[in-house]
């Protein structure tokens, strides 16, 4: 009887805590703050009310494909494959981080945040007609996290249960109630249609063409070729404007994604009229291949369009897995051998600044030396933290720009005397008598001319380097099995880092297939720092944090930093109308357009060529 009237008791306390807990209803949530758009608003600010839907448009993509399904690890999914799918919810381009609802008309949390619940619109059909409902959702989420891509245990880890409330209604239940961003980032969860691929093998590759709930379904394709998109006029979202995020967006009548073997055959076929919008990666390339007629005379518009992304990382990565990339010290000597200041004056026309931070270009870059507020999560770990953390400011090598760097191979041969290394007959050999020896791997022909002078430096410290460049798809399952020493990669950032930092950088993604700690870091204070930047109070928190991590990995030197540029370098012949007002933190193609007297003008003038 005692245990049945204390069972009783807790039962009424627990439902009294709830009651008592403030529930928040909203058609949007935002990380911090309120979100910009209130419950009334018809669109964000930066579209166009003359937008016209319709128009055929090509663009392009490199390598191949081989799956629809861009969902698990195994193999290349086609360009473009995301326009046929939608989330619970979807984000804004001009702030830092809000989810309005998209597939959810409205969100439920409460102020701890330690649940969401999310109720469906009702219009939401996938392509087939049939009801989107809560099973759908439920089903996604469960396969995403047993034969999903490792991507999304890191991302949901702290998601503890799915429940269907309803037909209409699902909710999430979370382990913890610091993790600030869960109720965020699970509304970014793509939702898949559960009666089309229940009874398929959802971890194989495939090309039948699959149903989703998105603006665009698959018109044609022609397999690892091109593929072609088009618009679904009877898309559920159109109707009535019944999703404000959406007004103004998804414009084109088709696009079609034409693959190529590489940029430069992928650059002619734009200039050529074969492209209609081209995103322009190569300095040297922006600088001299398009001083043509087509540019002179106003067919093609080539733009730089300022932005205030996060650029986060390009940089030479170690893969610390290997042995001689094991020491710190060997690290920082080879980042002496990388003459950013010749390369930005003699290859890229002075184009780039060096990037100096994993968060570059925002408020979450580290500076100076830390701040007390730093210094806070940083002080415990002492012990375990490189010394220079607490008492220099980071920089990367600097040279004069002339190519002569002798006094920084001085000090790269200083470093690798310390980790073991010794010059023997012009080779680099430690104790053992092994020689230093590493393949520096790329996807990009491009790449080679700014890796080769990187390649004669280290062979000055002697150490042979070699260069090998692969197709994409080869690439990619070298990278997703961590199979190489040295590759060129870029650690993308948002402005509200949280738990994609897991795959990044933790210990447990070092040893997951797929992840994005290619690097292969184990370290314990970054570990930490994840968890404490996860779980952050508020803004100026999570810009603490996220500076003390920073620091941690600059001076770890598990990269050689590269170069960024905060402007999209774009081309495109001129059948686009675009919003005037552009968006702080995308490009914003979605909200272009196709005029048609300016594609029927320039198709005219195409065709006489």
């Amino acid at each position: 009887m005692k245990t049945f009237i204390t069972a009783i008791f807790l039962s009424i306390l627990f439902i009294a805590q709830n009651l008592s807990a403030k529930t928040n209803i909203s058609h949007a949530i935002a990380m911090h703050g309120e979100p910009k758009y209130n419950k009334d608003f018809i669109s964000v600010e930066y579209i166009s009310n003359s937008a016209e839907k319709g128009g055929d448009i090509v663009r392009s993509s490199i390598g191949t494909y081989d799956t629809f399904n861009p969902f698990t690890l195994k193999g290349t999914s086609a360009a473009g494959i995301g326009l046929l799918y939608e989330t619970l919810t979807t984000g804004s381009s001009d702030e830092a981080f809000t989810e309005y609802g998209l597939l959810a008309k409205s969100i439920e949390w409460p102020d701890d945040r330690s649940w969401v619940t999310y109720t469906l619109r009702d219009e939401a059909k996938w392509h087939d007609g049939k009801k989107i409902t809560s099973d759908d959702v439920v089903w996604t989420f469960n396969t995403l996290m047993k034969k999903g891509h490792p991507f999304y245990k890191y991302y949901y880890g702290d998601v503890s249960e799915i429940i269907k409330i309803s037909e209409n209604k699902v909710k999430f239940l979370f382990s913890t109630n610091t993790n600030k961003e869960l109720v965020l980032i699970v509304g970014q969860l793509p939702v898949l249609p559960k009666h089309y691929w229940e009874n398929k093998n959802f971890e194989e590759t495939t090309l039948d063409v699959p149903i989703g709930s998105g603006p665009y379904k698959i018109k044609s394709f022609d397999a690892g070729r091109s593929i072609t998109y088009e618009l679904d006029l009877n898309y559920w979202g159109f109707k009535n404007n019944i999703v404000p995020i959406k007004v103004g967006k998804d414009n084109m009548g088709s696009i079609r994604y034409d693959y190529y073997k590489d940029r430069g055959v992928e650059r002619e076929a734009f200039k050529s009229g074969e492209i209609d919008f081209f995103s322009e990666n190569s300095s040297k390339e922006w600088a001299t291949s398009y001083d043509i007629n087509a540019v002179n005379e106003g067919k093609i518009k080539k733009e730089l369009i300022a932005h205030e992304n996060p650029q986060g990382m390009q940089a030479f990565a170690f893969n610390t897995r290997k042995d001689i990339f094991a020491d710190k010290k060997v690290r920082k000597a080879l980042s002496y051998a990388f003459d950013f200041e010749w390369t930005n004056k003699n290859l890229f026309y002075g184009a780039y600044k060096r990037t100096d931070s994993f968060f570059e270009n925002s408020e979450l870059a580290s500076s100076g030396l830390p701040t007390q507020e730093e210094l806070a999560y940083l002080n415990p770990y002492m012990d375990q933290l490189p010394k220079e953390i607490f008492n220099e400011e980071y920089r990367n090598p600097k040279t004069d720009g002339s190519g002569f760097i002798r006094s920084e191979l001085q000090e790269a041969t200083k470093l690798l005397k310390e980790a073991g290394w010794v010059l023997k007959d012009g080779k680099l050999e430690n104790s053992k008598g092994e020689i230093f020896e590493f393949e520096i791997l790329l996807v990009s022909p491009a790449f080679e001319r700014i890796v080769l002078p990187f390649i004669d430096n280290l062979e000055k410290l002697g150490i042979n380097a070699t260069l090998r460049t692969i197709d994409s798809s080869q690439y990619q399952k070298r990278i997703e099995s961590f199979d190489f020493d040295m590759v060129v990669f870029t650690f993308s950032q948002s402005l509200s880092p949280g738990n994609e930092q897991r795959n990044f950088w933790s210990s447990g993604a070092a040893d997951t297939n797929g992840s994005r700690n290619i690097i292969g870091i184990k370290n314990d204070v970054i570990d930490l720092l994840i968890e404490n930047l996860i779980n952050a109070k508020d803004r100026e928190d999570l810009i603490t944090i996220t500076k003390a991590l920073d620091r941690v990995l600059l001076w770890n030197y598990y990269v050689i930093p590269q170069w960024h540029i905060s402007s999209y370098r774009v081309l495109y012949w001129d059948i686009f109308d675009q919003p005037k007002q552009k968006p702080k933190y995308s490009l914003g193609f979605d909200t272009w357009w196709v005029n048609q007297n300016k594609f029927n003008e320039i198709s005219s003038q195409r065709s006489s060529n």
